[in-house]
């Protein structure tokens, strides 16, 4: 459906381009963004590879086994239907974890492996249950204290101080959050209330 929508905004700008005598501007435009786009990406690899290669000193250090471990007792307190032991708990912390670091990239493919194992768990495979939704909504707006992508986007573009903003997103992020978690506590309140009803 967006693409229609990219479509329609390039078609008519080339038609108003050239209704208005514009396709001259419109071309030179049009070919210095594509050279922005490249600097831009070019730019992102190279922030987000040294992300990355933090990310990996900290797993091998013991650092990301030592966040999985403190982020235990939240995720027993947000997930009590899943068992302790059972591997999605290791997903779902997987996922805090690399969500906390900024590292949304890495935590989608953890998070699908998270679905799929909270999923053997639902007792109805057409419905998905509610630690599946609780996890949807924390994923969804997970607590970041290291903004890596929007960093490295600011580093791209030339930001004289990228870092700048990592407090405004903790303060976004947690925001978030605590939304998200408390209207999932609050619909599955309602919903109790409805079945008792």
């Amino acid at each position: 459906m967006i693409n229609k929508f990219w479509l329609f905004f390039i078609v008519f700008g080339m038609i108003v381009a050239g209704a208005t005598g514009n396709m001259g501007k419109l071309t030179q435009v049009i070919l210095d963004n594509a050279q922005r786009g490249v600097n831009l990406s070019l730019g992102l690899v190279a922030v987000l590879t040294f992300w990355l290669g933090m990310m990996k000193v900290l797993e091998k250090s013991g650092l990301t086994a030592l966040l999985v471990r403190a982020l235990g007792p939240v995720a027993r307190f947000l997930f009590p239907s899943v068992p302790p032991d059972h591997p999605a708990v290791s997903s779902i912390l997987m996922t805090m974890s690399a969500d906390l670091l900024g590292m949304g990239s890495a935590a989608t493919p953890i998070g699908l492996k998270a679905m799929r194992e909270l999923q053997e768990l639902n007792p109805d495979k057409e419905t998905a249950s509610p630690a599946m939704c609780t996890f949807l909504a924390m994923n969804t707006s997970s607590i970041t204290l290291i903004p890596t992508t929007v960093i490295a986007l600011r580093a791209a573009s030339g930001s004289l101080n990228p870092t700048m903003i990592i407090p405004t997103a903790l303060l976004a992020t947690l925001t978030s959050f605590t939304t998200a978690i408390s209207l999932d506590r609050l619909f599955r309140y309602i919903q109790k209330r409805g079945r008792r009803q």
